[in-house]
């Protein structure tokens, strides 16, 4: 195993326990300063850690009883650049509303590790919708759109 796949595993690791703990510092030193977050309910990524951390705030306090139920790793191409590096797809369960969402997370992790492109994904679209309502209203709060 190279030293990129074991440093990606123990980012995954880290990363999942903040996520399961609501632990937003956690997950701070986890993304690269230049991460890119592609969401669901937007064409344009989310960029730089001071947004995606922002933006993050928000997801934690959207979704409702959110859990990972399924890992893969392996490596893709990144959407910005158009390298491939390793990667992992969590796959995630929640709410948002009411509403049922399936999703995944795909984290293409950079040479030390960290998260340097997020992307994610989910289903069903009266979902997305509520999802993109929830966080809209989440973002204008923060001050961050």
């Amino acid at each position: 195993m190279t030293t990129e796949v074991v440093a990606s595993m123990d980012t995954v690791e880290r990363f999942r326990a903040a996520v399961d703990a609501r632990d937003l510092a956690g997950l701070e030193d986890l993304f690269t300063d230049d991460v890119r977050l592609y969401s669901p309910v937007k064409f344009t990524p989310f960029e730089g850690k001071a947004m995606v951390m922002g933006l993050f705030g928000v997801l934690l306090r959207t979704f409702e009883d959110f859990r990972y139920v399924g890992e893969y790793s392996g490596a893709a191409q990144t959407s910005a650049e158009g390298v491939t590096l390793p990667s992992a797809v969590l796959v995630f369960r929640a709410a948002v509303g009411g509403k049922e969402i399936h999703g995944i997370d795909l984290l293409h992790f950079e040479e030390g590790g960290r998260i340097k492109e997020f992307t994610v994904m989910v289903r069903p679209r009266s979902a997305v919708e509520a999802l993109g309502e929830a966080v809209l209203k989440g973002l204008v709060a923060e001050g961050l759109v």
